[in-house]
């Protein structure tokens, strides 16, 4: 499906002796590019941001993730109650603990 993209900022960069480009500032906050050759010959790169892959499962969870937008907003509005530490639950390391593995 074909994108249509609004032009913000157009700037000239020129490749050192390799053939790299800085991008600067236009890298802030991202950690990798997606390039794409167009069929008129322009590069376009996209910035991506990769997650850990422990969080991978959230966003294939639709029924989590909605929830978790859902809590994201009701904190933003303070529409939040205190229900003390869970600490007791997380295990030490991040992993799951032996009683949170399924049976085999």
């Amino acid at each position: 499906m074909p994108r249509s993209f609004a032009t913000k900022k157009s700037v000239q960069l020129r490749p050192d002796s390799k053939g790299r480009i800085a991008l600067g500032r236009f890298a802030e906050g991202v950690s990798s590019f997606c390039v794409t050759e167009q069929s008129n010959g322009a590069v376009l790169l996209e910035p991506m941001v990769e997650i850990p892959a422990r969080e991978k499962w959230l966003f294939g969870n639709k029924t989590a993730f909605a929830s978790v937008k859902r809590g994201l907003i009701d904190s933003a509005k303070g529409e939040v109650k205190a229900r003390g530490s869970f600490a007791k639950y997380a295990a030490e390391s991040g992993e799951p603990d032996e009683s949170d593995e399924k049976d085999e």
